[in-house]
Order: structure tokens, then sequence, then C-alpha cells
């Protein structure tokens, strides 16, 4: 099945900044509210269930070793068609 992307945003910002928008959906996580984004043209609302996949990652783009470029990536996945289901990946601990 192709992947589609319905909304995609790429803007630099402080730290205190992308806290700002990570809470703000953390927020309407927790209160199981649609979260809308926009950027320009671009708007989308996406209301996840109750239960999601939560998946983290961290890359390094360039040589082996040495410098290069590092991402720290957060992505909620979840079947449109059903409302969630458990999976166990193990506990994540973020410190």
């Amino acid at each position: 099945m192709p992947e589609v992307t319905l909304f995609k945003s790429e803007s630099k910002f402080t730290r205190a900044e992308i806290a700002a928008y990570l809470r703000s959906v953390a927020d309407s996580l927790e209160a199981g509210t649609p979260i809308t984004l926009k950027s320009g043209k671009q708007e989308v609302t996406v209301d996840p269930p109750n239960r999601v996949t939560f998946e983290v990652e961290v890359e390094r783009e360039g040589p082996r070793l040495g410098s290069g470029e590092l991402s720290l990536e957060f992505e909620l996945e979840w079947d449109e068609r059903e409302s969630g289901s458990d999976g166990g990946g193990g506990e994540l601990v973020i410190e």
C-alpha cells in the first residue's frame, strides 16, 4: 500500500519552542481531543484512538564514525479502521 504524506512541516525552532509544540500535542492526547496541524495553507486534523503504536527512533545520517546529522523522531501510528490495540514492545523510558 503506497504511503501518502498528508502534512509536512520542517523549520528550525528553539528547544523551548519545540517543547511548547510537544506539550500541546501531549495535552490533546491526554484530553482525548483531536490534534490539528497547520502550516501556511496546509492543515490536517487527526484524532488518534486511545491506544496507538508509539515509536521512538534516533538516526545518524552520514559516516558511521565521526560527525553527521542526528535526528530524534517520535511517531504515533494507528489503523484508521481500528480503535487501537495492545502492542507490546517493552517499556519505554525517557529521561
